[in-house]
């Protein structure tokens, strides 16, 4: 049986903030010890770095190319560039082939931030020149050989370039702000996708980012006599690797978080609830399914217009989160409701409609029997009924007493039963839906909510049917 939240998500952060900060406590403790290593250990350790990311950018870019998809392409282009500016940072170690020379310290410089701003490209649309396949792998190309080209120019001929930038210098102190910035917005990305997804793997890639950022303060603020500098390339391999690796274990999964793109939504997760909700979500809505079809189809479609609208009121991952799985098990407690009343084909007498109105307690009872929901999914579960004025049911709360991830799922609900064609009663139209909803906005519906589900739905309607005369009370229809 699953954890509750909760329980679930703090020892994750726990161990991922442990994790994450280990490299930097290490580099203040230790970073400023004199050591005395030959070039020759720079050239190998450099050189295994540039086959890791080599390997990162080869896999995320063939998959991508076979899937069409420009965004792992993209970052398999951030791996290849920063492959070869490893490849050549290593290549140019003074001592080993080559004397003293500026390739060393500008690839050794420019390597991360390099990287951590192609990264970031990803969430921004790509210029149409560069939004097919084909173009997107000549950019690659281009960019390597740009890379190589220079880099092995300069070997042959120092004076291309100075030796720079040097430790502290303006020039390295621009880079490391630069990487910072861009690095701080691929791990606020990636936080954002675990916390939507409370996956291990995520987490990963989280700490992975970290590190990549750690490496960057000895890179550009130390040289080689200084212990933390070695520790920064070594911080620098295991960052590539946590990173690459994480990332392809997601591209094999059916369902992808793209922690680095970072943009996993509300719906994504509805979607495919199995993978990113968890398999005791899944068991449930396939035994909704098996007791009742329409039920199971309504649940669905009100838990992805719930998130829409949560993501449209600012509502955090980990609320949106809550709010999806609240939404796909709200109507579970209708497992208890005898077929011959929960698909009668016709409306409900009074005592039918009584036995429908327990569905929310029964419900709160069965998640806490079964363990694993949060009591936050609970409250929903139970109170997605409850109406402003104190008019819903089972508690007859208020205003006061219900929040917002319940009021968002109590408009989507009554919303998609009522544009919903049931045996005893036509669809309503989407204008007489909103028509109603707005009547009844401030009475039994959140103004805010009402706005936001008439934002996320409008490009999608069929135009206005006719309105149909004496439409029944809102609540026979949500029965």
């Amino acid at each position: 049986m699953q954890l509750a939240l909760r329980e679930r998500l703090l020892p994750m952060f726990a161990i991922g903030a442990l994790a994450a900060s280990l490299p930097l406590v290490v580099h203040v403790l230790f970073g400023d010890v004199k050591v005395s290593l030959t070039g020759e250990v720079h050239f190998y350790s450099v050189g295994f770095s540039a086959l890791a990311a080599a390997a990162a950018a080869l896999g995320l870019t063939v998959v991508g190319a076979r899937r069409s998809d420009t965004r792992t392409v993209l970052v398999g282009t951030a791996f290849a560039v920063m492959a070869s500016l490893l490849a050549l940072h290593g290549l140019s170690t003074p001592g080993v082939w080559f004397g003293q020379n500026g390739v060393v310290a500008i690839t050794g410089g420019a390597t991360l931030p390099a990287g951590a701003v192609i990264l970031t490209l990803s969430i921004f649309p790509l210029p149409r020149m560069l939004q097919s396949m084909r173009s997107l792998l000549v950019l690659q190309a281009v960019l390597l050989i740009m890379v190589f080209g220079l880099g092995i120019s300069a070997l042959v001929w120092p004076s291309l370039l100075p030796a720079v930038p040097a430790p502290r210098s303006p020039e390295a102190v621009a880079l490391l702000v630069i990487g910072l910035a861009a690095y701080g917005q691929l791990v606020l990305r990636a936080l954002r996708t675990f916390l939507l997804t409370q996956r291990a793997l995520d987490l990963v890639v989280v700490v992975g980012l970290v590190w990549l950022a750690t490496a960057l303060l000895p890179a550009l603020t130390m040289d080689y006599e200084q212990l933390g500098w070695w520790i920064g390339h070594e911080v620098e391999l295991d960052g590539i690797l946590l990173v690459g690796l994480a990332i392809a274990v997601d591209l094999a999964r059916s369902a992808q978080s793209r922690p680095l793109a970072g943009d996993l939504s509300g719906a994504d997760l509805v979607v495919a609830e199995d993978i990113f909700l968890g398999s005791h979500v899944r068991a449930l809505t396939v035994r909704l399914a098996d007791k009742d079809e329409y039920t199971e189809r309504h649940t669905r479609r009100v838990a992805l217009r719930a998130v829409q609208v949560g993501e449209a009121l600012g509502l955090s991952a980990s609320r949106l989160r809550t709010l999806a799985i609240g939404a796909l098990v709200h109507d579970i407690g209708k497992l208890s409701v005898p077929d011959g009343i929960l698909k009668k084909p016709g409306p409900l007498d009074e005592s039918e409609y009584a036995v429908v109105q327990e569905h929310p307690e029964r419900g709160h009872r069965l998640l806490s029997e079964l363990g694993g929901f949060s009591a936050s999914v609970r409250h929903l579960v139970r109170d997605h009924h409850e109406r402003l004025d104190g008019a819903g049911y089972p508690r007859g709360l208020r205003a006061d007493q219900i929040d917002l991830d319940t009021r968002i799922l109590t408009v989507c609900d009554v919303y998609d039963a009522l544009i919903s064609k049931r045996v005893y009663r036509a669809a309503w139209s989407h204008e007489e839906a909103m028509a109603l909803l707005h009547r009844e906005t401030g009475t039994a519906f959140d103004a805010r909510c009402v706005a936001a589900l008439a934002q996320v739905v409008a490009a999608d309607q069929p135009r206005a049917r006719p309105a149909a005369a004496g439409r029944q009370p809102v609540a026979a229809a949500v029965s």
